[in-house]
């Protein structure tokens, strides 16, 4: 950045994708489709995607985004790959924690924490098929939500 006043950034608006990165994609298809319930709009050998309320869910077999994807109507998208046990999590309404928690276990998702947060949400922790950390959260988890 060059000297002189910093001005502040334009302002951000949601995020509108987020990304994980999966060791087998049919796998966590398979739970992502089957336990939660979500349905893709797009996916081919490389990658799943799931609208989730005004956000997408990217599914990436993990090392096949390590090289620039050229689009066929332009452009590439330049490499990113992860690893590691990432976290995210799920708005629900407070009223489904409780169908949440019986869903879960009914497909044999074991949850391995649970909050009672100082503003009045809830969060239920568990793992996806690759160790990563699912959320599901009512609201009251943060100032703005």
């Amino acid at each position: 950045m060059s000297g002189g006043a910093s001005k502040a950034p334009p302002p951000l608006g949601r995020v509108v994708e987020t990304g994980l990165y999966v060791d087998d994609l049919p796998r966590a298809t398979a739970f992502y489709e089957g336990v939660l319930g979500l349905k893709p709009m797009l996916s081919d050998a490389r990658f799943a995607a799931y609208p989730v309320g005004d956000t997408v869910l990217l599914l990436f077999k993990r090392g096949t985004a390590d090289e620039a994807i050229a689009l066929p109507f332009g452009g590439a998208i330049p490499p990113h790959d992860g690893a590691g046990r990432l976290h995210f999590a799920f708005a629900v309404a407070a009223d489904d924690i409780e169908p949440w928690r019986a869903h879960l276990a009914a497909h044999g998702v074991a949850i391995e924490g649970e909050v009672h947060w100082p503003r009045g949400a809830t969060s239920l922790y568990f793992r996806d098929p690759d160790g990563n950390l699912a959320e599901i959260a009512s609201p009251g988890l943060w100032a703005n939500y």
